[in-house]
C-alpha cells in the first residue's frame, strides 16, 4: 500500500503532467495552425502576383463622328464602346479638342475621361480649326509622367506624334503606355516614322506598350520595323480593323516590349460598326 504522502505526490505529478501536456498540445496546435495560415496567405499572395492582368485598347475614334452621320458628333457612343470593354488603358487617335467641326467648347479627351471615369492625357499633333487634333490616352491608373515625341514627316504630309505616359500597375510594376498614329500618304514615310518610334523606346528600361493606328499592314516595311523592336498582341495575319463593315485590312495594332514581363492572354477586334470608321482592338496581357 502506497503511503498517503506519496499518493498525494503522485497525484500532483500526474495532474502537472496532464496540464503540461495540454499546454504543449495547445502550443503545438497554435503553431501548426499559424503555419498553415501563413502558408495559405503566402500562396494567395504569390498566386495574385502571378495572376495579374492588364487590359489595353486602341481606338481610332474618327473625332467621334459616326460614318453614317455626316457632321454629327457622338462622344457618348465612343464612351459606351470603351466602357463595355472595360480596359485599364486606352490609346486614342483622331481626337478633337475645341475644334469648330466638333464644338469649340468640347474637349473630347476630357469628356471621354469624365464619361469613363479615367485619367487622360492629350497633346495635339496639329493645330486644327481653332483647336487641336491628335492622340490621347485614357488610364485607370494615376498618370505619373507624360511624354510627347514628334515624328519625322516628309514635306507636305501631316505632322504625326507619339504620346506616352508612365503609370504604376498593381504589384508596383511601372510601365510606359503610348498612343500613336502614323502617316498614310506613303510607305516610306510610314516606315521612317516606325523607325522613329522604335528609336524613342530602344533604350527604355521600363516595359513599354504602344498602340494605335499604324496605317500599315503586316509584312509592310513599317510593321516589319515595329516587329523587330516589339512584340504584337496578334500574330500572323491579324484580324482586320477597317472598314468597319466587311473589314479587310488590319492597320491598328498593340505592341509591347517587356523583357518577358507580359504574356498575351487575349486579342480581339471589337465588332462595333456605328461609332467610328475603325474597329477598336482589345488585348489582355498577363504579368
Amino acid at each position: 500500500m502506497i503511503p498517503l504522502g506519496n499518493q498525494l505526490f503522485i497525484q500532483k505529478k500526474h495532474n502537472f503532467m496532464k496540464i503540461s501536456f495540454k499546454k504543449s498540445f495547445l502550443l503545438f496546435s497554435s503553431f501548426f495552425l499559424g503555419a498553415i495560415v501563413f502558408t495559405l496567405f503566402f500562396s494567395v499572395q504569390v498566386h495574385a502576383q502571378k495572376g495579374r492582368i492588364l487590359k489595353v485598347m486602341a481606338y481610332n475614334i474618327h473625332h467621334a463622328n459616326p460614318p453614317s452621320k455626316s457632321d454629327f458628333i457622338d462622344i457618348e457612343a465612343i464612351a459606351k464602346v470603351i466602357m463595355a470593354a472595360d480596359p485599364d488603358m486606352v490609346a486614342l487617335q483622331e481626337v478633337d479638342v475645341n475644334t469648330k467641326r466638333s464644338g469649340v467648347d468640347l474637349n473630347q479627351a476630357k469628356e471621354l475621361a469624365m464619361l469613363t471615369e479615367m485619367n487622360y492625357y492629350f497633346e495635339p499633333s496639329i493645330p486644327f480649326q481653332g483647336g487641336g487634333y491628335g492622340n490621347a490616352i485614357l488610364s485607370k491608373f494615376p498618370i505619373e509622367e507624360k511624354f510627347f515625341y514628334q515624328l519625322s514627316a516628309e514635306a507636305g504630309t501631316e505632322p504625326r506624334a507619339v504620346l506616352a505616359i508612365q503609370v504604376t500597375l498593381p504589384g508596383k510594376r511601372k510601365v510606359k503606355f503610348a498612343s500613336t498614329h502614323l502617316d498614310f500618304s506613303g510607305g516610306a514615310n510610314t516606315a521612317q516614322q516606325a523607325i522613329d518610334v522604335t528609336s524613342y523606346f530602344k533604350k527604355e528600361k521600363l516595359p513599354v506598350i504602344i498602340a494605335g493606328d499604324f496605317n500599315a499592314v503586316v509584312d509592310s516595311d513599317a510593321i516589319n520595323v515595329m516587329d523587330n523592336g516589339f512584340e504584337r498582341t496578334c500574330t500572323g495575319e491579324c484580324p482586320p480593323t477597317i472598314p468597319v463593315n466587311n473589314p479587310k485590312k488590319a492597320i491598328d495594332f498593340i505592341f509591347f516590349k517587356s523583357k518577358k514581363m507580359f504574356t498575351v492572354k487575349h486579342h480581339e477586334v471589337i465588332s462595333e460598326t456605328y461609332a467610328s470608321d475603325h474597329l477598336p482592338i482589345f488585348a489582355i496581357l498577363a504579368y
